[in-house]
């Protein structure tokens, strides 16, 4: 088993006021040769957007881009006619192929928005551009796992890449096993709140792990812990 680890402290920040922004890889003026990415997992950003601020209509191509809302309510406007609103326990996907352009702001004055936004290189490039968002119901991933983004699993959202978002509450005490789905595959866990045993390492809030060469990983909770999981080949 190989894992890197990504201490909370150790990300790259940057505060422009209306966005208080950390990198778990290299992005905009953060550069560290050894976090530029994680196999096909590009962009893992936390983003906490001041009440009214957001990101300008600005253009991506050929990136599979996801944003899940943890705290607030984002709108997106998008150059395919989208507009919508975007809210704690849903999911955004999109596609940008062959080129979109979208923005991105916090549809409330006063409250703030966290969010992570996550890149993941594309298996193909230059498709036409798509876009979905899903709401998950939170129940549903309490001591087990919640497929948000899957190629093949209804239910799920899909990218154009071989790549599994999972999401887990864990209680106190409770452990949870994860297969890979190959030896060509890594994960990253990101430890959203709590504080857990994973693979014989400890996480604590926003701290991240990359793990690859194996098959299974364990995580024990040490106290009441939400995990986000992306597991994408290591051959980007």
């Amino acid at each position: 088993m190989q894992t890197i680890i990504h201490r909370a402290g150790s990300r790259g920040h940057e505060n422009y006021g209306w966005l208080d922004t950390h990198y778990s890889f290299s992005f905009a003026g953060y550069y560290d040769h050894s976090r530029v990415h994680f196999g096909a997992l590009r962009v893992f950003n936390d983003d906490f957007i001041a009440g009214g601020g957001g990101f300008d209509r600005h253009p991506h191509d050929n990136m599979e881009i996801t944003t899940i809302v943890l705290e607030g309510i984002l709108e997106h406007k998008d150059s395919m006619g989208h507009t919508r609103q975007l809210r704690p326990n849903e999911v955004q996907v999109m596609s940008a192929g062959t080129g979109i352009f979208h923005s991105e702001y916090n549809a409330d004055p006063k409250i703030p928005v966290k969010l992570f936004q996550v890149w993941v290189f594309p298996s193909k490039k230059n498709l036409a551009p798509r876009y979905e968002q899903k709401e998950f119901d939170p129940a549903l991933r309490v001591n087990r796992w919640q497929k948000l983004v899957a190629p093949d699993e209804e239910g799920a959202l899909m990218l154009n890449q071989k790549t599994w978002f999972s999401r887990i509450s864990l209680d106190k005490g409770k452990t949870a096993e994860y297969e890979l789905h190959g030896p060509s595959y890594g994960v990253y866990i990101m430890m959203i709140e709590g504080t857990a045993d994973v693979g014989g390492n400890k996480l604590e809030t926003r701290d991240g792990l990359g793990v690859s060469d194996t098959l299974k990983l364990s995580i024990t909770a040490e106290a009441a812990s939400d995990l986000l999981l992306i597991e994408v080949p290591m051959q980007a």
